[in-house]
């Protein structure tokens, strides 16, 4: 009698990843990111408001917030891959370069790991910056709930 193992996927709206699976996302940055991250988390760093302090501090120009950065993240596995219903359980990031007001930033997630047992992926996570330069780089693991259809 063999023993089957329950689909951990069922009732997931974009259904199982595969491992390879690739999603991207682009958006530009803007003073208004700046202000929102404010208003949400009381981070008032002068490095984001300060022109002249940000331009002669090591960064060379005003930068936006790390959770600026790595919101793009979010976007990607909620929305694109996996998609709809997901969360991150756990991250592991560097942020490498720090990301200018009024740069276009891309978003990566590529599938590394799928379990089959739950919905569960492990993935690689990047941000670069117009140049291509990596800004923010590292693995993240996330969960898929399956929501309702309608």
């Amino acid at each position: 009698m063999s023993e089957s193992k329950p689909d951990g996927w069922a009732g997931v709206i974009k259904g199982k990843p595969k491992v390879g699976d690739v999603a991207e996302r682009s958006r530009r940055t803007g003073m208004k990111d700046i202000e929102a991250f404010t208003e949400m988390t009381g981070d008032r760093n002068p490095l984001h408001y300060d022109r002249e302090l940000a331009e002669a501090s090591i960064f060379g120009k005003l930068i936006v917030q790390g959770g600026v950065t790595s919101g793009i993240l979010n976007a990607l596995v909620a929305e694109d891959l996996p998609g709809p219903g997901t969360v991150f359980l756990g991250v592991e990031w560097k942020f490498v370069k720090a990301v200018g007001v009024d740069e276009t930033i891309t978003g990566r997630v590529e599938i590394k790991e799928v379990r089959d047992d739950k919905p569960i992926c492990k993935v690689e996570t990047s941000v670069r910056n117009e140049a291509g330069e990596i800004c923010l780089s590292g693995t993240a693991t996330v969960y898929t709930v399956a929501l309702a259809n309608g």
